[in-house]
């Protein structure tokens, strides 16, 4: 499937997973479903019945490029963060915090710019070697694959687990503003942002909302 934008793609999501999803421990559930988003920088929900929140979007992209795990300023702006926080008052899905760890992003970049057909510029998010350390938390995303395509930067963005109603809102925001920051390191357009879930899903109380 593809769509313009991030309010097509959340917008008729909605409609299908609410009216053709399995229900499962309180969701609505699609499993292993993928797609195109082919403006990713179009990446504002304005739809009415969603009633997004940007700045608090542009909030936790800031706190992503800060590197910065700790959770608690963020959690002052979205309470879910304090059942995410370990003793130290750390998030593992800190997404920026993972990515600059053992430098993944530069690497990434690195690749790209020496080799424009490489397979290798992945960034690893979850990571099954440290699973001792998500008592607190268990990041939502596994990988980040950039590929150049027709002289265009484009990215794959793989997730184990993906709320629809707010994880895939603000997610697709912050990794679609990560796609444009690596397009610019390497001087080149954005092209396509693919998306998948392993399990994309909405929540009871959010279904029936239009």
């Amino acid at each position: 499937m593809k769509y313009i934008n991030a309010q097509q793609a959340f917008d008729h999501l909605y409609d299908s997973i609410n009216d053709n999803g399995l229900e499962v421990n309180g969701t609505k559930v699609f499993y292993n479903h993928g797609f195109y988003i082919m403006k990713p920088l179009d990446n504002k929900i304005k739809l009415n019945y969603r009633n997004w929140n940007e700045d608090y979007a542009e909030y936790e992209w800031q706190w992503y490029l800060s590197g910065n795990p700790n959770g608690e300023e963020i959690s002052k702006r979205a309470k879910i963060w304090k059942n995410h926080m370990d003793k130290d008052g750390n998030i593992r899905s800190n997404y920026g915090w993972q990515w600059l760890r053992k430098s993944q992003l530069d690497r990434v970049i690195d690749k790209l710019h020496a080799d424009k057909n490489t397979r290798q510029a992945v960034i690893s998010i979850y990571d099954g070697k440290e699973i001792d350390t998500y008592q607190y938390d268990t990041p939502c995303t596994l990988s980040l694959h950039f590929q150049i395509v027709d002289n265009k930067l484009c990215m794959t963005v793989n997730m184990r687990s993906n709320d629809l109603w707010f994880g895939f809102c603000n997610d697709q925001y912050c990794f679609s503003k990560l796609q444009e920051l690596v397009a610019d390191k390497l001087g080149i357009e954005i092209g396509w942002y693919y998306h998948f879930a392993s399990n994309l899903h909405l929540y009871n109380n959010f279904l029936n909302k239009k």
